[in-house]
């Protein structure tokens, strides 16, 4: 029997993630509607209407099972509940690149993911590197760009 990998993510991820399912959940009558009114229009061979409504329904249906099977899975973690002195998931990283420029990230669940806000992936190429160094570690990592050298200069749990 295979074992079922938690996801874990923040509370604030759970909260979006929820509420991505209850608006994805109820605009399923809104597409059983609009197939029902494109049925009614005759042959579906040709009826534009039909099929992207189709479309949309398949669409929102793997949206809700995908969402469904990760809160499912959800490991809600409160960085303010952790402490240390390694990168963990949840911790709020400094870090100086090598031009000792400070760039802070938080290191979040995929789907709270987003570098321009300063969260990045725990499955991210940078985030991976991160986990389990201590300040003043140095860090390198592979990324499309090319290599980027690091030093973890702040470590917090906010």
């Amino acid at each position: 029997m295979a074992t079922v990998e938690k996801m874990p993510m923040l509370q604030e991820g759970y909260e979006t993630l929820t509420a991505d399912l209850k608006r994805l959940k109820a605009e399923r009558p809104t597409i059983v509607d609009a197939i029902e009114e494109a049925r009614a229009h005759g042959d579906l061979s040709e009826n534009a209407e039909y099929h992207a409504a189709k479309e949309r329904q398949g669409q929102i249906e793997a949206s809700i099972s995908d969402i469904e099977d990760k809160l499912s899975r959800a490991q809600i973690i409160d960085p303010r509940d952790l402490s240390g002195d390694k990168v963990v998931f949840g911790a709020t990283v400094t870090l100086l690149d090598e031009n000792d420029k400070p760039v802070t990230y938080q290191i979040v669940g995929q789907t709270e993911a987003n570098a321009k806000t300063g969260r990045i992936s725990y499955n991210s190429p940078l985030g991976r590197a991160l986990i389990g160094r201590r300040v003043d570690d140095e860090v390198e990592v592979s990324v499309p760009a090319g290599e980027r050298y690091y030093v973890v200069s702040k470590l917090a749990f906010v």
